[in-house]
């Protein structure tokens, strides 16, 4: 009787549903270490973590209603696109300014992230149009795609740049399995990799006193972190002593690096369970470098179990993918499945040293509000398709707004 209940309340693939709620346990534990700083500040102990549990509380009721909800509905996320486009621009003029980025928008008492309802909407908009593709009307479903994905990216890129990066690649790699022509793809590919190579060029060759004069803050911060991270292993940061030893010398510059380090050190193979002392110094310990935060309570079995979390979630979604006959919901698992798992690895990656400070959270357990509703609602969608892989359901919602010819539309552009 009692598996009967758990059968009929939590729809969808067992797995997901482990990784889920494996997740959201780890959050819980590394937020509450991870958030001292801000109690203090607060006078309350509880305080943070109320918050969090909240926000964990809220993104669990979208995933139990979502995973209720048939696939082909999903295709209202098409109306997020636009929505999402005027929320950024929105932000640029009215949005507010948090450690020198101006990513939030104010709603009454509470902030949203626009970006973050940008992302699912993309994810959404690809999913949709790929599904419709067919060889008669690939160049126009192409050509709208890269101008929908590409406006959007834009908007992101001034304020937030590695999510329109993420956002970007994510897209091309769902492009990619749907079987987008790779000559098309490939020029794209060379478009963004020289693009890329340029700034990043320009940005490594521009002496400092020009970059502060006459560039745009934000530059200058991508400035900033490009040049702290290429000069990481440089002999600018070692201080010798009088005895010949050489010291690590911490400066304003590597402050967050140098303490995530530190962390890593001090977690070993098996950690310090509530024990560790970097929270205390680490800037954002409970957002950007809770992963560094992880490795010294859990250590680096610890760390090893989480990114195994990630792994696994993107082959179950692959594997979730393949067994669906319609291409709509097919999509959605991937998309879903993709942005979560390359996020979560930038944000390793940051942690670790190997890439430099992106701003991207731990998918589910980093400390947010926006960003967690919106990582419970990707598992929410995951779990609706995999919950009918085979139902009348998961029609490729033709019957409803997407019933347009679009071979007429791409019969139009060749003529």
């Amino acid at each position: 009787m009692e598996f009967n209940f758990l059968g009929r309340a939590f729809k969808g693939d067992k797995v997901i549903w482990c990784i889920f709620i494996a997740l959201c346990i780890i959050s819980l534990l590394e937020v509450f270490s991870a958030t001292s700083t801000i109690a203090y500040r607060q006078h309350s102990h509880w305080a943070p973590i109320l918050r969090h549990a909240a926000f964990l509380l809220i993104g669990f009721a979208v995933v139990m209603f979502l995973q209720r909800v048939p696939s082909r509905f999903f295709s209202v996320l098409l109306l997020g696109l636009p929505i999402s486009a005027i929320l950024l621009v929105v932000t640029m003029f009215m949005g507010e300014d948090v450690n020198g980025a101006q990513r939030w928008l104010g709603v009454g008492a509470f902030t949203i992230q626009p970006s973050e309802f940008a992302k699912i909407s993309a994810i959404g908009f690809v999913a949709f149009f790929l599904s419709k593709m067919k060889p008669g009307n690939e160049s126009f479903i192409f050509k709208l795609l890269i101008i929908g994905i590409g406006g959007l990216c834009v908007l992101i890129a001034p304020e937030n740049l590695s999510t329109a990066c993420l956002l970007f690649g994510v897209c091309f790699l769902m492009m990619f399995i749907g079987q987008v022509s790779l000559k098309r793809l490939g020029m794209i590919a060379l478009i963004g990799i020289g693009s890329g190579i340029i700034l990043i060029g320009s940005l490594t060759l521009l002496p400092d006193s020009f970059a502060k004069e006459y560039l745009p803050d934000r530059l200058t911060t991508w400035k900033n972190r490009i040049d702290r991270h290429s000069d990481e292993n440089q002999a600018s940061i070692f201080d010798k002593k009088e005895d010949g030893s050489i010291a690590y010398k911490i400066t304003d510059d590597n402050y967050q690096v140098s303490h995530a380090k530190i962390a890593i050190a001090n977690g070993g193979v098996i950690g310090l369970p509530g024990s560790g002392t970097e929270r205390d110094f680490l800037p954002q310990a409970y957002s950007d470098f809770i992963f560094a935060i992880i490795l010294e309570e859990m250590g680096l079995l610890g760390g090893l179990f989480v990114l195994l979390l990630y792994v696994a979630l993107m082959i179950r979604c692959g594997v979730l993918a393949s067994k669906c006959e319609k291409k709509f919901p097919r999509y959605l698992i991937l998309g879903a499945g993709l942005i979560l798992t390359i996020q979560a690895i930038a944000n390793m990656a940051v942690a670790v040293n190997l890439i430099p400070v992106t701003g991207q959270p731990l998918p589910l357990v980093s400390r947010g509000g926006t960003s967690t509703i919106i990582t419970c609602a990707y598992f929410g969608i995951i779990l609706a398709c995999s919950s009918r892989l085979n139902d009348s359901d998961h029609e490729d919602v033709d019957e409803s707004i997407a019933n347009v010819d679009f071979d007429t539309f791409d019969g139009i552009n060749q003529e």
